[in-house]
């Protein structure tokens, strides 16, 4: 990869991967500092990737990135599956985007990466499963199971129109 190709990379991908990060983290300094670690690490790198494969390999190492900085901080909670007694949408308009950003925060880490990536970000099951390590199987159960919660958290439309 050229000095050219590594600043196109900054330019075609920086924001998508903030995007990303930033609806994981919900900490805009957080996952400016992804991103730059990210990029950092392509740059110690520049001689060994590709151009081509530049995009799969800023997101991998976004996400894995993003992980390590979770684990560090023991940022990670215990999730109960399925224990909501009601959904949590009133009668009450109180935003649909805010619930639903509250639904997706309450996903596990798999879960909430593997649906944000898909629904969010536009990524194949193929392209998950290279960002993220898992198999493509894995990642068709996490996306099924996350919006299975998120349907059952969020209620009906009705209730949040």
């Amino acid at each position: 990869m050229t000095v050219a190709e590594y600043n196109k990379s900054v330019d075609d991908f920086s924001d998508g991967i903030y995007r990303f990060i930033l609806k994981n983290f919900k900490n805009e300094e957080k996952a400016k500092d992804v991103v730059q670690d990210t990029y950092e690490k392509l740059w110690v790198k520049v001689k060994e990737i590709p151009a081509e494969k530049a995009k799969a390999y800023l997101f991998t190492t976004a996400y894995h990135t993003m992980i390590d900085m979770i684990r560090k901080e023991k940022r990670v909670t215990a999730f109960e599956e399925g224990k909501h007694d009601r959904p949590a949408a009133s009668t009450q308009y109180s935003g649909l985007s805010q619930l639903l950003d509250e639904a997706v925060s309450k996903l596990p880490e798999d879960q909430r990466s593997v649906i944000l990536l898909r629904d969010y970000e536009g990524y194949s099951y193929d392209e998950i499963s290279s960002i993220t390590g898992l198999t493509e199987s894995q990642v068709k159960v996490y996306i099924f199971r996350g919006r299975l919660f998120l349907k059952n958290y969020i209620g009906s439309i009705e209730a949040v129109i």
